[in-house]
């Protein structure tokens, strides 16, 4: 066995004219303790520390105690001045010691400290290409683990295996495994479960080698974001919005009309891995039995609507006798019964939800806090580029091997698009043609008192069907909207009449949204003929009368506009200024009323609106849509409730949301109760406008649309990053209103890692080709360089991000889609490499770690450490520490400190058993480097000559089989 000798202490290195003597391994044969070597006989090394007296010159030359620089987080001024000499020493005495080596590690084979070592994996370079990071297949190995085939070795024979050397020198914590466990259920978008996960290979004290202040403040940075990262959680399970709070996911689901079979599969195997596709046989929500419904099939993009009846849908589930009643806060409370006075659901108050936002605010504008999330994103992007350089090459290979699928047939879907504008201008152009010479004398408008027909009204604005071209139609928004929101309303309107609009693209006209629902099969028919690419068509209710909810459900019923490709969202405009100022309303809660007083009503009764029950069935959530960019005057010191407010000032956007939010968690938890399915809340959030936006998105929205601002709020965009909220982008959109394409974050925010999709937002408005979401990916690839994966990785994050059913999204992504990483994915469907989702999983994992160390760290955790016993038992650890960490607002995770702290060795020990940062540093093997690369304290300078020579003594070595640690 060969005999590590544990480095002695930073104390017990003097560097007062003494020699530098560092302690090696011994050599094989020596099995007695091993001789202490001198390195350096003839070579001094003096250390020159900045003597106390220098810190009190810098008050000389009148300078003021104020002015005197502070030692920070990121700077300290004595090492500023003392670090080009020191490194310079560092360089030299390195040549000394490899010079004088003989036979050891030569100065190819070890790396300078916090440098990361790679080497090529033990696969032929033709079979995986040089420099990859090779996936692990063993059987024995957990499969979701990324590994990077790294070899240690020393002597030929003689270094023992690092599983081995793992087990002599780093025992096992306890309940700290030291592989990641294979997750059973997933309870959200990788969801944090970190108590439970292990610490994925990162060193226990590396983190906290700074000096204690310095650690301590990171330490309350990283609590402020636990806090932001708790409330959210909160306010997300308080209004049913988590992944498995839905009944619509539930394996019960009856989805009628039912989605078209799979065209292809590839065993008898493969019918029995989705038994949700043969749907019919389903028992419907409420608990009646569908096994009698006739069997509707029609060819995909032909007839649509004719395999829905409203007849196989009846009877409708019956009153269940709970009650609802608005309250003085213009909230809607649910209650168990009439006699019950207590709601059914606590919802926050506006008091308690501003108090919280203030809390987002307060920590999002923190100066230290925003440099954190700063150097953490950086730090994310830069792991993302490196990670592409070492296997672009083997991604490719990998999509290679995948029979039939491509960027062109997986699945993707437009997760933000509004239905009025989800044609293209020559789609539109083509449509009112044909209406103008097939049915010129259909009256289709009512105006000063008399009817108008088609002809009528093009004559009054001197036009004919022959003189319509794209730029008569003028709905372009390329050269004059950029930052005129205005215009760009306007630009919904065909030759700049608003008749035309009312006429062809509205629901509720004179002829019943008769021509835009013939468009909006049209554009259903060209979706399903392509197949692979799906909607989430926005459509507005706008609070201005108690009925729009049943006119809007009559019109989507009746016209049958059914189908496996379209789900809806309800978008509500912020227009209350306008309604007050026309005289169509006298307080704000007129629109809570006519929003969501019908929604109650068909939940306690469906058959009190039986076509809105159904219509609701094909609804994912609610969208708040509306300039950003318009100035918020704050009027109040506290916001009335709706019922007295009645100026003419519009409310705030974070007012809207809290009142969607707020009546939208009573709903839910209603309609959760009954069977029925549930809401999300995804409104237009960081087009424009304040930041602000964004932590009201944090606090209660399932994720957003647009989110431009998120490269202007660091700390806001890593929390949206830990958490995974969605973010559908649109930057063609954006570039014609806010934002030029090239300036556009959304390829940032891919490589840094949020979960970001593309989406196309208005077609009609900046879409040039029949499929406009292509469009959208191929404008991207092209501005970008997007390989195919990044493509698919975009793809697969959409359908993720949609409100399709489970059942839907396991026949598109995989069996077992809604877990993390390798497990969850299945290339065959997806075209996206294990080793992308492996990546993306644990560098997250990572994140999430390093944050709960610095949550569950304490100032006494180091003095607790070092009053230890060396020969005390390593659980027993110290107990006051692990009380210490014991805190009620983060119980979860002080079991898990508790865990760590059972096996918390003295300093002395730590040290020696801490392997060289050389080593703990393999970015892409599960490691994380140090906090913040580059910045060292005076007693890490000390130490880290000690760390070069450690790595020196472990060289890595192809030739030597994997250890165990080396999959961490």
């Amino acid at each position: 066995m060969t005999d590590v000798r544990p480095v002695p202490d930073d104390d017990a290195i003097r560097y007062q004219g003494q020699n530098l003597s560092l302690r090696t391994r011994g050599s094989d044969e020596d099995d007695g303790p091993a001789q202490a070597s001198s390195v350096a006989d003839s070579d001094r090394y003096e250390e020159h520390a900045a003597p106390p007296a220098e810190e009190q010159d810098a008050l000389q030359d009148g300078m003021l105690p104020r002015d005197v620089p502070q030692r920070t987080t990121f700077y300290d001024p004595v090492a500023e001045r003392q670090m080009t000499q020191t490194d310079a020493k560092l360089f030299f005495q390195r040549s000394k010691i490899d010079g004088r080596g003989g036979g050891g590690a030569s100065w190819t084979q070890s790396t300078p400290h916090g440098s990361p070592v790679m080497v090529s994996g033990s696969r032929p370079a033709t079979e995986y290409g040089a420099d990859s990071l090779i996936l692990d297949h063993d059987g024995g190995r957990n499969p979701s683990t990324l590994s990077l085939y790294c070899r240690r070795g020393g002597h030929e024979g003689a270094e023992p295996s690092s599983r081995a050397r793992e087990q002599q020198h780093f025992p096992t914590a306890a309940g700290q495994p030291s592989r990641p466990s294979t997750r059973t259920s997933q309870t959200g978008l990788y969801d944090a479960k970190l108590v439970a996960e292990p610490t994925v290979g990162l060193s226990n004290s590396s983190l906290f080698d700074t000096e204690p202040h310095i650690t301590a403040e990171l330490s309350a940075i990283s609590k402020n974001i636990q806090k932001i990262l708790d409330v959210r959680r909160k306010y997300v399970a308080l209004s049913s919005q988590g992944p498995d709070d839905n009944p619509r996911d539930g394996p019960e689901w009856d989805i009628y009309p039912p989605p078209p079979e799979p065209a292809w599969t590839q065993s008898r195997a493969g019918h029995t891995e989705f038994p949700d596709q043969h749907l019919q046989s389903s028992p419907r929500a409420g608990g009646q039995p569908s096994a009698k419904r006739p069997a509707r099939r029609r060819k995909p993009g032909q007839d649509v609507g004719e395999d829905f009846d409203m007849d196989d849908l009846v009877p409708l589930p019956a009153d269940d006798g709970m009650t609802f009643k608005l309250d003085e806060s213009g909230v809607y409370q649910v209650f168990e019964n009439g006699d019950t006075l207590a709601p059914a659901i606590q919802v926050p108050t506006i008091r308690e939800f501003y108090m919280d936002l203030d809390n987002i605010l307060t920590v999002s504008s923190d100066g230290p806090s925003k440099s954190f999330a700063f150097r953490r994103l950086q730090y994310l992007e830069g792991k993302f580029n490196l990670y592409v350089l070492l296997n672009e090459y083997q991604e490719t290979a990998d999509s290679k091997k995948v029979p039939h699928r491509d960027f062109y047939n997986v699945r993707k879907v437009d997760t933000h698009v509004h239905h009025s504008a989800c044609m293209n201008q020559k789609h539109l152009l083509r449509f009112i043609k044909s209406k103008m010479k097939k049915h010129p004398n259909e009256v289709v408008l009512f105006r000063d008192g008399k009817h108008l027909t088609l002809a009528e009204v093009f004559s009054s604005i001197n036009l004919t069907a022959y003189d319509l071209s794209i730029d008569t139609l003028d709905m372009h928004a390329h050269t004059d909207s950029f930052h005129r929101f205005d215009k760009f309303n306007l630009k919904y309107n065909p030759i700049g009449e608003s008749r035309l609009r009312t006429i062809f693209l509205k629901t509720d006209n004179f002829i019943h949204g008769r021509y835009l629902a013939e468009i909006t099969k049209e554009v259903i028919s060209d979706l399903e003929s392509s197949k692979y690419q799906m909607v989430e068509w926005r459509i507005s209710i706008y609070g201005k009368s108690i009925d729009e909810w049943d006119k809007l459900a009559a019109w989507v019923v009746d016209n049958k506009l059914f189908s496996h490709n379209v789900r809806w969202l309800i978008q509500i405009p912020r227009l209350y200024d306008v309604y007050k100022a026309s005289g169509l309303m006298e307080t704000f809660e007129q629109i809570v009323r006519n929003v969501f007083q019908p929604l109650f009503e068909v939940t306690k009764d469906p058959s009190s609106h039986p076509k809105l029950h159904v219509f609701l069935q094909r609804v994912i959530g609610f969208d708040s849509v509306d300039d950003e960019s318009k100035v918020e005057r704050r009027l109040f010191k506290k916001f009335p409730v709706p019922k007295v407010w009645d100026t003419k000032q519009n409310p705030p956007y974070s007012y809207w949301i809290y009142y969607l939010f707020s009546n939208m968690a009573s709903l839910n938890y209603w309609r959760r109760k009954r069977g029925f399915n549930t809401f999300v809340l995804r409104p237009h959030c960081g087009e424009a406008g304040d930041s602000e936006h964004l932590a009201v998105a944090v606090l209660g929205c399932h994720s957003i649309s647009h989110g431009l601002l998120l490269r202007k709020v660091p700390l806001l965009q890593y929390v949206f990053y830990l958490e995974q909220i969605g973010i559908a982008m649109s930057p063609l959109s954006n570039n014609a209103l806010f934002l030029a394409y090239e300036r556009n974050p959304f390829h940032q925010y891919f490589r840094r890692g949020l979960n970001v999709s593309l989406s196309t937002d208005d077609p009609l408005q900046f879409a040039f080709t029949k499929e406009p979401l292509i469009e959208e990916y191929a404008v991207a690839a092209q501005i970008y360089k997007l390989s195919p994966v990044d493509m698919c990785e975009l793809a697969k994050n959409s359908v993720k991000q949609s409100g399709y059913e489970a059942s839907i999204k396991r026949q598109w992504l995989g069996p077992n889609f809604d877990k993390p990483g390798k497990e969850g994915n299945k290339m065959v469907k997806t075209n996206v490499p294990d080793r992308r989702e492996e990546f993306r999983y644990h560098t997250l994992l990572q994140e999430r770690d390093v944050l709960r160390r610095y949550v569950t760290y304490e100032v006494n955790d180091e003095l607790a450490g070092d009053l230890v016993p060396s020969a005390e038992p390593a659980g027993s650890g110290p107990t006051q520490a692990g009380s210490a960490l014991a805190k009620p607002e983060h119980s979860e995770a002080a079991a898990a400190a508790l865990a760590m702290a059972a096996g918390t060795q003295p300093k002395a020990n730590r040290e020696a058993a801490r392997p060289s940062d050389a080593m703990a540093d393999l970015h892409l093997s599960g490691s994380d480097p140090r906090m913040f690369p580059g910045i060292f304290t005076r007693d890490q300078r000390s130490g880290s000559l000690r760390n070069l020579t450690q790595a020196g003594d472990w060289p890595v070595d192809s030739s030597e089989t994997p250890g165990e640690e080396d999959y961490m």
